[in-house]
């Protein structure tokens, strides 16, 4: 499980929705009271910005034309984690070729 936590318009749509469900897979978690313990000390996820960072996601979702129907469930906001976007977004483009891409037309 990853937030990437970069710019929404600069993630192909693989990456886009696969980061959506991975926000639900987290909350599901922690609801679970399952450990996510590795995630944080790996600076993969921000607890308190995943509500935030899903309806982000959801937005560019529904503006790319797909349906978002998928609320995210409440769960324990508590501040664990810190991720480094900067670095997310290197990482990111290295992978992936279509968001590289657009990560250079925004520029």
């Amino acid at each position: 499980m990853r937030m990437w936590n970069v710019n929404v318009k600069e993630m192909c749509n693989q990456h886009l929705l696969g980061e959506h469900v991975e926000t639900h897979m987290i909350v599901g978690c922690l609801n679970k009271k399952k450990s996510i313990k590795g995630y944080l000390e790996k600076g993969l996820i921000e607890v308190h910005n995943i509500g935030k960072r899903h309806n982000k996601l959801a937005k560019e979702i529904s503006s790319r034309g797909f349906q978002h129907k998928s609320h995210l469930p409440n769960y324990k906001i508590e501040k664990l984690g810190k991720i480094n976007s900067k670095e997310n977004e290197l990482e990111l483009a290295r992978r992936c070729k279509k968001c590289k891409e657009k990560q250079n037309d925004s520029l």
